[in-house]
């Protein structure tokens, strides 16, 4: 393949017309300055289930049903009232007064309400219509006749005791916190997914609702989609003002040391500055909005932009001495990198875009980011930079400005030039031996990382509990906000394990008019299994089958219909159901039992209770078991499954991504080393690092307990894509030694010198760099810093100890070039 005359075309473009090369690149730069910000941001966690089936069906669910008055959808606010005892009359006052006065103010759209208090206080008063008639109810009543009221509502509604905390005594009539609801209209309705719309509609009205119910005293706190949507975003960019100075501090650190010239580094920054513009200009022009997944594309193009500078510059200076001129020496080091750039460009974006094969639709625009954004960070760096580097050292010639630190990295004479050999060392003593030692330990590492959990859940992207202590030395201007989800969210878990606030649904197609279909429904939740909540041997359910024995328990008439068409005297009718749904939907209890029934009887759910400790994978398994007990067509779904099927993608997504990136790499490797070099088999040597880098992250993964999420699940083909940029640099450059050296200690040296030092430089000022995101606020993002510097390090270390094994033992079996006759020490 003639690639030469191609090098030298963009050679001539670069060298002897750089000003017109800059030119081009700040015209194209200012049209992608158009695109900034047109694409918007996503903050919520829906995106990642939209793309489920189990989300497909949950949705279905919830279009077929109206919100019953207990659901926690993002149509309903809670009020977590917590308290000595919240069931005593000046709390219970509290709470009837929050809800009054959110009542009150119509911008809030409250089309109901409900709590405890609101049932103990019609109970006082059975004619209280309205809130205002329930809080005189409750100041008219004395404190023995409230506690009176309290324990007969609770133990005539059973229903209202997952409204109050475990600890609930019903000899004293005390609880230490309960639980009311708000429900909202809302324009358009509202999504009661798994997952949490980072543009909530109740945001603005949660907010508003927590000002109105500060005023009326006590412990009440206000609970919801819509605050739980704020303080994901405000976790995110929190985590990003408390982590990016301290990212650029550091960068700007090791790019001073790497560089040790303040034009370089001027020009570096640069570089790195338009690449993230083009690439953020082509996310707006193509309408693709900026979430939590996309964090990951400023630290990946850092990652390789720096690598770029520092190996261009680098190897610049290399050429650049004694007589050889500005132009002369840009010309030799174009030649050489741009086919570097090229291998390493090729093999990073089949790296990233191996997550197209992802089943969730923000993997796959992550893998389309980023690969768009290393093919613009090759012509940033391959192109502009050093055209922008000639003209800047030909005026500096011409003016007489002196150059700074100009010899390059990894000198003979350096410290780091006696220590980067130690991988050829190695190689030299007993590569046969170190290679067995290095693949019995890529495949344990391997063994042991193939265990890495996959988990979804909300809590990935909310920040800790307790704070960090770090952040008690952050100054003002960077220190976050407090955060209150997570507390509030544990305080639930803590105090209402007993309670329904965790459910998994039942969905029911078929001819519910049947005789047998409410006894069918019923009997799927007989000898329930382990991770349901069960009374008396059955699970615990809200369904139309409670509904109507609810509703037969408050209305006489209702209760003889029942009567009379239930054959075994259960609560079931048996006979006439459309006669008994018929009647029910002409009751008041016509909205609850619309929430488990269509009103054309062709399908229904069933909710039921699950332990609080159970896992996804439980829950899962569990409910598709019952599922299969129902004698109609029936389908698993709610929240704990669509983010167990989320989970499943996940970990599939990522395993389909790392084969993929590896096989294609590969692939790439051997035919493009075919093509410009006669010697394929330098690609599959090019492989190894990589597999070891793999291994050793999956491993660390595991014992670091970070499990796959949206964020770490790509995590392995993104180690891929990085790790080929280390071991490729190293390879081409041996390549090139390779053919003009006496023997392949030589080529080696020169190589893991020259180009080992510049790979030292990047290596350093991206893992700090990078590494910093482990202090972020939100775990997730924390989580993939920490990853992303540790696929760097493992990328470094592999090209550097272990390719150089591969090298000599491919000279020796394989090669037939310069070094083939090489009498090598053989100690192995």
């Amino acid at each position: 393949m003639d690639a030469e005359r191609y090098v030298d075309a963009l050679d001539a473009w670069i060298v002897d017309r750089p000003g017109r090369v800059i030119l081009l690149f700040l015209l194209i730069s200012g049209l992608f300055v158009v695109g900034l910000g047109g694409g918007g941001t996503d903050s919520g966690t829906d995106q990642f289930t939209e793309d489920v089936p189990a989300e497909q069906a949950l949705q279905e669910v919830n279009d077929n049903f109206e919100r019953t008055t207990f659901d926690d959808g993002s149509g309903t606010t809670q009020l977590i009232h917590s308290g000595t005892n919240v069931l005593s009359k000046p709390e219970l006052l509290r709470m009837l007064r929050a809800q009054h006065r959110l009542t009150d103010h119509d911008d809030l759209q409250v089309s109901g309400t409900a709590s405890v208090a609101r049932s103990v206080a019609r109970t006082l008063d059975p004619e209280a219509d309205s809130l205002a008639d329930e809080i005189r109810a409750v100041e008219r009543s004395t404190p023995g006749e409230i506690d009176r009221a309290v324990r007969e509502t609770v133990a005539g509604n059973p229903r209202l005791r997952s409204l109050l905390s475990d600890d609930y005594n019903a000899r004293s009539a005390s609880a230490s916190a309960t639980i009311g609801t708000v429900s909202h209209r809302l324009p358009g309705g509202g999504s009661e997914g798994a997952g949490t719309s980072g543009t909530s509609p109740l945001t603005s009205i949660q907010l508003q609702a927590a000002y109105v119910v500060s005023s009326v005293g006590g412990d009440i706190t206000v609970f919801g989609s819509g605050i739980i949507s704020e303080e994901l975003g405000n976790v995110i960019n929190d985590s990003l003002a408390l982590v990016i100075p301290a990212a650029i501090a550091l960068i700007l650190f090791f790019l001073i040391v790497a560089y040790r010239d303040p034009v370089d580094l001027l020009l570096g920054l640069i570089a790195l500055a338009m690449t993230m513009l083009w690439t953020f200009g082509f996310m707006g022009l193509a309408g693709i909005a900026f979430s939590q997944l996309l964090i990951a594309i400023p630290p990946l193009l850092l990652a390789v932009g720096i690598d770029f500078g520092i190996h261009a510059i680098n190897r610049y200076r290399e050429e650049h001495v004694d007589d050889v001129s500005v132009r002369e020496a840009m010309r030799i080091t174009t030649d050489q990198l741009v086919v570097a750039f090229f291998i390493v460009t090729g093999t990073t974006v089949l790296g990233f875009a191996a997550n197209l094969s992802s089943g969730l639709s923000s993997i796959r625009e992550l893998g389309i980011v980023a690969a768009v954004g290393i093919v613009f960070t090759f012509f940033v760096f391959g192109v502009f930079l050093p055209a922008t580097k000639v003209v800047a050292d030909t005026w500096r010639e011409r003016l007489g400005i002196p150059e700074f630190g100009s010899a390059a990295l990894g000198d003979e004479e350096s410290l780091l030039g006696r220590v980067l050999p130690v991988g050829v060392h190695v190689a030299r003593a007993a590569p046969k031996l170190f290679l067995v030692v290095v693949l019995v330990s890529t495949a344990v590492m391997g063994q042991y990382g193939a265990g890495v959990d996959s988990r979804f859940t909300q809590d990935d992207f909310l920040p800790p509990e307790e704070p960090p202590a770090y952040l008690d030395y952050v100054p003002e201007p960077f220190r976050p906000g407090d955060y209150t989800v997570t507390q509030t969210t544990n305080f639930l878990e803590r105090n209402f394990q007993t309670g329904e606030q965790d459910t998994t649904t039942v969905y029911v197609e078929g001819p519910l008019h049947q005789d047998y279909a409410l006894e069918a429904l019923w009997r799927a939740g007989d000898d329930p299994p382990s991770s349901f909540v069960a009374d008396d041997g059955h699970a615990r359910e809200t369904s139309i089958v409670t509904v109507i024995r609810d509703y037969a328990d408050r209305d006489p008439e209702f209760a003889a219909l029942v009567a009379r068409n239930d054959r075994n005297d259960n609560g079931i009718p048996d006979d006439n159901l459309r006669t008994v749904y018929a009647a029910l939907l002409d009751s008041p209890a016509r909205g609850q039992a619309l929430n488990y029934i269509t009103d054309d009887y062709s399908s229904a759910r069933i909710q039921y209770s699950v332990e609080a400790d159970a896992s996804q994978e439980a829950v899962t398994d569990d409910t598709r078991q019952v599922a299969d007990r129902v004698r109609f067509e029936a389908t698993a779904t709610g929240n704990v499954i669509v983010l167990k099927a989320v989970s499943d993608v996940i970990g599939e997504s990522a395993f389909r991504s790392l084969v993929v990136a590896l096989v294609a790499a590969a692939a790439f490797l051997v035919l493009v080393y075919g093509a410009l070099e006669g010697r394929p088999s330098l690609g599959l040597v090019n492989v190894l690092p990589i597999l070891v880098t793999v291994a050793a992250l999956a491993s660390t993964m595991r014992y670091l307990d970070i499990p796959f999420n949206v964020l770490t699940g790509t995590s392995l083909s993104i180690a891929i894509g990085l790790g080929i940029d280390y071991s490729a640099h190293l390879l081409h450059r041996f390549v090139e030694e390779y053919d003009a050296a006496t023997d392949v200690d030589d080529a080696l040296l020169a190589t893991v010198r020259g180009t080992g030092g510049a790979l030292t430089g990047s290596m350093l000022t991206t893992v700090s760099g990078l590494g910093v995101l482990w202090l972020a606020i939100s775990p997730i993002l924390g989580q993939f810093g920490l990853l992303i510097a540790l696929s760097v390090l493992y990328s470094y270390l592999a090209s550097i100890l272990v390719l150089p094994t591969t090298l000599v033992l491919w000279d020796r079996h394989v090669s037939s070039g310069s070094g083939r006759a090489l009498d090598l020490p053989a100690a192995d």
